[in-house]
């Protein structure tokens, strides 16, 4: 066994990540009367933005809130008709509407608000920010030394890797890495599109816009602020955002557009028009099953753990989720982290597994050489 050099700080449970389910968690545990500390390598809050809307699940997404104590609040913030979908074609014809009556299990709420929420909910000092790890050593016992880009380190009991896809914690329980998943993402945004893009306002709808042909489509969502955001998705080559310039706006949305020749003028609009720069992102996911031997003192959450494609819809939604499991594990197993851990995991994989195998299926549903078909008859199936 090996002992820090000095002494230094000790934090009863450390949480590296400051998304929603490093925040989840920390909340979960301050409920049951359980400190923690969360450390995130962004300056402040409001550092960087923080994502379009989120579509928060009934059977796991608010189940999380519920356990947080957090599932009233988050109601009142939620997009009222955010659940309106519209499914089109590559000619702009559409194919399936269907409206948001309040009914269903999925609202959405910005990423933003919600993440919002959570850190209101958390003690003053909880979030450490600017605290980017850069390693974690074992200590025996379970404790880990953990240390920071400024030199300065600490010692914690249970160590939580919420920190995401390349995360900095996986290496110590997993050798498993984020491979391409063959599809890459250019995001867009029109701003007030109500007054300044009514066109394609009224082309996206109140909730969420498919329009998909083979091996390519245009993903998009109204927002709160009445803008749009959009995802032209393309399945292409890994390297093939490396042939774009987009520090030249005009030129990269001629590229992007290259990939949709033959599509209805309405929908290249949605990358025409766009305002502000265009914002590329390779889609990258762990292999569906990811999962590692109990190591002590140690786990993962959220995108660390089970990085997925977004064709499903779970990856938020299993970060909270995760997040409010592994609080309630540790405060139901005061002094037994092993067990506390093992019983988080035994529900973590499985669950995991499932989800990710069905955003590759997705994935693969969504851009079939008859698309929108596979999608059209997806719902069908849901609804009959």
């Amino acid at each position: 066994m090996t002992t820090p050099s000095t002494a230094l700080p000790h934090h009863p449970v450390a949480v590296v990540g400051g998304g929603l389910g490093g925040l989840t968690l920390a909340r979960v545990l301050h409920v049951h009367g359980i400190e923690a500390a969360v450390f995130d390598l962004d300056a402040s809050p409001a550092a960087r933005t923080q994502g379009g809307m989120l579509d928060i699940h009934d059977d796991s997404g608010q189940v999380a809130l519920r356990a947080a104590g957090l599932h009233g609040e988050f109601l009142a913030r939620v997009h009222a008709g955010g659940q309106a979908l519209r499914i089109l074609g590559q000619d702009g014809a559409v194919r399936l509407e269907e409206g948001d009556d309040g009914t269903g299990g999925r609202p959405e709420i910005d990423r933003g608000e919600l993440r919002d929420l959570l850190l209101g909910s958390l003690p003053k000092g909880t979030v450490r920010w600017g605290a980017k790890v850069t390693g974690a050593r074992p200590l025996g016992d379970g404790r880990h030394e953990v240390t920071l880009a400024d030199g300065s380190a600490f010692t914690t009991g249970p160590l939580v890797g919420a920190d995401g896809a390349w995360s900095r914690i996986r290496p110590l329980l997993s050798c498993a890495e984020p491979v391409y998943t063959g599809v890459s993402f250019v995001e867009a945004d029109l701003r007030q599109a109500d007054r300044r893009h009514l066109a394609s306002a009224r082309l996206v709808g109140g909730g969420m816009l498919f329009a998909l042909g083979a091996g390519r489509g245009f993903l998009g969502h109204r927002e709160s602020d009445a803008s749009l955001h959009i995802y032209v998705a393309v399945e292409a080559s890994e390297d093939w955002l490396d042939g774009i310039d987009f520090a030249d706006t005009e030129a990269a949305k001629a590229a992007v557009l290259k990939e949709f020749d033959g599509w209805d003028e309405s929908l290249k609009a949605l990358v025409t028009d766009a305002d502000g720069a265009l914002v590329p992102r390779r889609i990258h996911a762990l292999p569906v099953g990811h999962r590692w031997d109990r190591v002590p003192g140690i786990t993962l959450l959220g995108d660390a753990a089970h990085l997925m494609s977004p064709f499903a819809g779970e990856g938020a939604n299993l970060a909270l989720l995760d997040g409010a499991e592994l609080g309630l594990a540790l405060a139901a197993h005061p002094g037994d982290t092993e067990a506390a851990l093992a019983a988080y995991e035994e529900e973590l994989f499985p669950r995991s597994e499932m989800s990710a195998a069905e955003s590759a299926r997705n994935a693969a549903l969504l851009f079939r050489a008859d698309a929108p078909q596979g999608l059209l008859d997806m719902f069908a199936a849901d609804h009959g």
